[in-house]
C-alpha cells in the first residue's frame, strides 16, 4: 500500500478519507468503471478515456494496482502485450462505482432540466 499524506480533513482513521484516497482523482473511478467489463489494454484504456495523457493513465495505474484494486498482467510474448484488471479485492467497489455511474446519469438530467428552465426564462 502506498504511503499518504491526509488531505481530506478527517481525523486520522477516517473510512470515507481511506476510500477516497484510493479511488478519488479525476481518472481512478473512471478507469474502475471501464474494468468492471473485463480486461483492458493500456490502449484500450486510452481510447476509453481520450482526455486522459499517457503519463497521467500511467500514473494512476500504478497507483490502483500498489493499492490492490488491480492486477498488471504481463504476457510473455514480442511485442509485450499488458492487460490490467480488476482484482478480487477491486470487485468489492463494483457496487459503488455503478451507484456513482447512477448519480452522475441522474445529476446530468438534472443539470438539463435547469439549463432548460433557464433558457425559457
Amino acid at each position: 500500500m502506498r504511503n499518504r499524506k491526509s488531505g481530506y480533513g478527517c481525523p486520522e482513521g477516517c473510512p470515507v478519507e481511506g476510500t477516497l484516497d484510493v479511488i478519488g482523482g479525476k481518472w481512478k473511478g473512471v478507469i474502475l468503471f471501464h474494468l468492471i467489463d473485463g480486461e483492458k489494454r493500456f490502449s484500450q484504456l486510452r481510447k476509453l478515456m481520450p482526455g486522459v495523457t499517457q503519463r497521467m493513465l500511467t500514473l494512476q495505474l500504478r497507483e490502483l494496482e500498489e493499492d490492490g484494486i488491480i492486477q498488471r498482467y504481463v504476457y510473455a510474448e514480442v511485442p509485450p502485450k499488458v492487460e490490467y484488471s480488476m482484482t478480487e479485492f477491486g470487485r468489492t467497489l463494483e457496487p459503488i462505482i455503478l451507484l456513482m455511474k447512477e448519480w452522475g446519469e441522474n445529476y446530468k438530467k438534472l443539470v438539463n432540466k435547469k439549463e432548460q428552465e433557464n433558457s425559457i426564462n
